[in-house]
């Protein structure tokens, strides 16, 4: 019997054989045919499932995307125990997600999908970018209002200083082409720019 069929869920068959083959290949490295092998059901079969290649990585952002969400939204931790730890360890689980889901990361990053075209993924996403401007908005609660920058543009920078630091020190070998760790190049990083911002005290 097909293992596709024999556990019952065909879908997140296909599912899990596209995450083993973008981990390997990237997003745009393996073929629809290629995926029904891996999870051993015929090309026929996947039609029923998915329109095509495309759709298939679009449920394969989706699920990346909730599994964030929460990393998210638990790293944060209600902002406890203080708007800067919390907000820290925002950036931490962005760092230990591409990590742990080397399969998820580039389908929701690097494959090309647009949110117009998968308007579920942008609602998905929207729940994991909440939590990093909810974290950016606490940070800015001790200032006076007109002097708080936008939490959406405080949140866009660092998640873009995450994913560069993903991309540059922690995918393939992590570590190789950087003296220090990704944690500490993100975290000094976010230190500076949030000195910058006046959002917390400069160093002594």
């Amino acid at each position: 019997m097909k293992r596709g069929y024999h556990h019952g869920n065909l879908r997140q068959a296909l599912v899990e054989a596209a995450l083993a083959l973008i981990s390997e290949k990237g997003p745009q490295g393996f073929t629809l045919s290629e995926a029904a092998k891996l999870a051993e059901v015929t090309p026929a079969a996947v039609y029923r499932h998915f329109a095509g290649r495309e759709d298939l990585i679009a449920e394969v952002a989706r699920q990346g995307y909730d599994i964030f969400a929460a990393l998210m939204e638990y790293a944060y931790n209600d902002g406890k125990p203080s708007a800067l730890a919390a907000f820290e360890a925002t950036g931490r689980a962005y760092l230990a997600f591409a990590r742990k889901y080397p399969g998820h990361y580039p389908a929701m990053f690097e494959s090309g999908l647009t949110f117009n075209a998968h308007p579920e993924l942008a609602l998905v996403a929207g729940k994991a970018r909440a939590v990093l401007e909810r974290a950016a908005e606490k940070l800015s609660d001790h200032l006076p209002a007109d002097r708080r920058p936008p939490p959406t543009m405080v949140s866009n920078h660092v998640w873009a200083m995450s994913h560069g630091v993903v991309e540059l020190f922690t995918r393939g070998n992590p570590g190789a082409k950087s003296p220090f760790p990704p944690e500490d190049l993100l975290e000094a990083g976010i230190g500076i720019y949030l000195r910058g911002l006046g959002l917390i005290a400069p160093d002594r």
